[in-house]
């Protein structure tokens, strides 16, 4: 798997795998990111992409120093099983 890459063009957290692309799509205004839609091709399904696409994101969300919404539910859950990012939490 390669790493996760964010594409502010496409307002979106990329994650290529075997020429497939799981994205996590978001809005961001005042300091929050807001995830609102992940899609892991189902090509990819059952292989962790969503998690590691999920956790790449959060680093680097984590990294520009931002806060987290999560209106999509599979980050509610990613973010419920992973307290560690709790403190991202708008």
């Amino acid at each position: 798997m390669t790493e996760v890459t964010n594409n502010p063009a496409l307002k979106r957290y990329e994650l290529n795998v075997d020429g497939h692309v799981a994205t996590a799509c978001y809005e961001i205004a005042n300091g929050v990111v807001t995830f609102e839609h992940t899609e892991v091709p189902a090509e990819l399904g059952g292989k962790g992409v969503g998690s590691k696409l999920i956790r790449g994101a959060l680093a680097q969300v984590r990294a520009d120093g931002l806060k987290v919404t999560a209106e999509c539910p599979f980050v509610q859950a990613y973010l419920n099983k992973h307290t560690e990012y709790a403190d991202l939490l708008k």
